[in-house]
């Protein structure tokens, strides 16, 4: 017993570790009780394993030490059912038959460490001082591992928060950006916050990926951004313009792209291109170059349609499906010449589903809150 105190470092003197000792030999037990008791251990100890395996749910416990041979449930059993209950308690091993098959079978189950009696006392509140020390070991992984999970939820939390703060802020300055090409062309209005709506719905309905939908819904309503830079007198203008009045005019298209022009943001890059080629045509008779075809960026394809069709419906037609569908017999005339005609005969399939003119500013306002 001098031997063992000798051996053990101090720091283990007083610890107050809970160890559970199950051995049916009540001079073996009671030995190994008082051993470990004399090193500040609180000890339980019982006789038979299913009595410990009540006690090791109702108590908090550190480490087991266990014999191998017992009647009823064994220490091997003992062990798998202690591994079902609680797999982080090291389990410590005696048997008076120092047989390399069991051993072998106990460090498989998971045995933490194997005495052989007869035991050294040193040895034996050694194993006892590993394995406790082992099971602290664990529970401060553990500790540190919660601590570092909340800890990254709470990070995590917080960035989703001033991501979508700075999501809201970014939506609403492109509000606000749209709305000024409202204020000063009052046949926009509404118009332009139901554009990305329409727009969604044909990119939906060709089967582009989510992501192109996404930006679409975003970027569109910024079609009409370039008329900031015409002056009043040619964008409010009530007659027909004249041929210099329609050249500055038709400069919105360029205005707009180097107004968005040198983004990262993809939704800002595709609102660039769309405000740059809305005004060109399927037979490349459009402004401001002329493309054609293929050629003009799918998303400008799109917004083109999207915008004349709510443009051109007719407001004495109170019937919403009516106004719609005369609309959309007019679109499929231009079919080939301004409009590219795959999109127009989608617009034309879809025409049932298409919302009508009830569709509020308010409503249409939701195509901004659809990007992320």
């Amino acid at each position: 017993m001098n031997t063992a105190t000798a051996y053990l470092p101090s720091t283990i003197l007083g610890t107050g570790f809970n160890v559970l000792v199950v051995d049916d030999d009540l001079f073996v037990r009671g030995s190994i009780s008082s051993l470990l008791r004399e090193y500040g251990y609180t000890v339980l100890s019982f006789e038979n394993a299913l009595d410990a395996i009540d006690a090791l749910k109702h108590n908090r416990v550190n480490a087991v030490l266990s014999d191998i041979k017992m009647p009823g449930i064994s220490g091997i059993e003992l062990l798998e059912r202690i591994r079902g209950i609680s797999p982080d308690i090291p389990v410590v091993l005696m048997t008076a038959y120092a047989e390399l098959d069991t051993a072998i079978d106990a460090i498989k189950k998971g045995a933490f460490d194997f005495i052989v009696k007869p035991f050294k006392a040193d040895y034996l509140v050694h194993a006892m001082e590993k394995a406790v020390k082992y099971n602290n070991l664990l529970k401060i992984e553990k500790s540190y591992k919660q601590i570092l999970e909340d800890t990254v939820k709470k990070r995590t939390e917080e960035l989703t928060k001033a991501l979508e703060m700075v999501g809201n802020m970014s939506r609403e300055i492109i509000q606000r950006l749209t709305s000024v090409a409202e204020f000063r062309d009052t046949n926009t209005g509404a118009h332009i916050s139901r554009i990305g709506l329409y727009s969604k719905k044909i990119a939906e309905s060709i089967g582009m990926p989510e992501d192109f939908v996404k930006t679409i819904t975003f970027a569109s309503p910024m079609h009409d951004i370039g008329k900031v830079g015409v002056p009043d007198s040619i964008l409010l203008k009530p007659a027909r313009l004249t041929e210099e009045e329609f050249s500055v005019m038709k400069s919105h298209t360029v205005i707009g792209d180097k107004m968005l022009t040198g983004s990262s943001h993809p939704g800002i890059q595709m609102a660039s291109s769309i405000a740059l080629n809305h005004h060109e045509r399927w037979d490349g008779s459009g402004y401001p170059y002329g493309i054609r075809g293929q050629f003009i960026p799918l998303g400008s394809r799109i917004l083109s349609i999207a915008d004349a069709f709510d443009a051109i419906r007719i407001p004495e037609v109170s019937n919403p499906v009516a106004r719609n569908k005369i609309a959309l017999r007019i679109i499929r005339v231009a079919a080939g010449t301004q409009f590219d005609p795959e999109l127009v005969e989608t617009l034309w399939l879809i025409r049932e589903s298409i919302p009508g003119s009830d569709i509020v500013e308010s409503t249409a306002s939701n195509c901004f809150d659809s990007w992320r």
